[in-house]
């Protein structure tokens, strides 16, 4: 698996250089050991084409702050979050729709939209600090039993490896929904505004 941006050394340096005014954080900012794999970005998921201008991850502050806190206990236990999206333009959620208009897998971007399109949620996953995937048993975007977080019917260590994500995401403010894995909401999600826009690409 080939990851779009640097992997930073885990948890050894918090710089936000953006303003506290600011809707959204660039997460790369905070140099805070995340490795980047944001799907689409490129090829790399369900719609098979990139429809992001470019490999961003961009968060409301307090998301962001909060995910910076999980991925320290993560690192204390030998691994490292791995992030698949953050925020979503809304005209992406409007594609997705169009080709999977499935409400069980992807929010309606006419009615009340997707936390993502917040900057309130994250699809993540584990890997070890050598870089080695933790085994989920489906990847990311599979829609699927397989992906439910209450199928017990899979392998044990998958098992415990989506409870440790879990586990360790809701003990900082994340909650899960039950139909997607990596799919992390942040406490407030729906109270917040969606937000219009678009990526700042170099």
């Amino acid at each position: 698996m080939k990851y779009l941006t640097l992997i930073f050394i885990c948890g050894v340096f918090f710089a936000n250089a953006q303003s506290e005014k600011a809707p959204l954080v660039k997460l790369d900012t905070l140099k805070d050991g995340f490795t980047y794999d944001i799907r689409y970005a490129s090829t790399n998921n369900f719609l098979k084409e990139a429809f992001y201008d470019c490999a961003a991850c961009y968060l409301r502050p307090e998301v962001a702050a909060a995910l910076k806190e999980a991925n320290h206990y993560f690192c204390e236990k030998g691994y490292r979050i791995v992030l698949f999206d953050c925020y979503r333009p809304v005209s992406a959620q409007k594609k997705m729709w169009a080709v999977y208009p499935n409400a069980q897998y992807v929010a309606n971007p006419y009615t009340t939209g997707s936390v993502h399109n917040r900057g309130a949620a994250v699809d993540i996953s584990l890997e070890k600090l050598d870089g080695t995937p933790v085994d989920m048993g489906t990847d990311h975007d599979f829609f699927g039993r397989e992906a439910h977080i209450d199928n017990t019917d899979l392998p044990k260590k998958v098992l415990e490896n989506r409870k440790l994500l879990q586990e360790g995401m809701i003990r900082f403010g994340f909650e899960t929904i039950r139909t997607e894995w990596w799919h992390f909401n942040y406490k407030k999600n729906y109270s917040f505004e969606i937000i219009n826009f678009d990526f700042e690409c170099e």
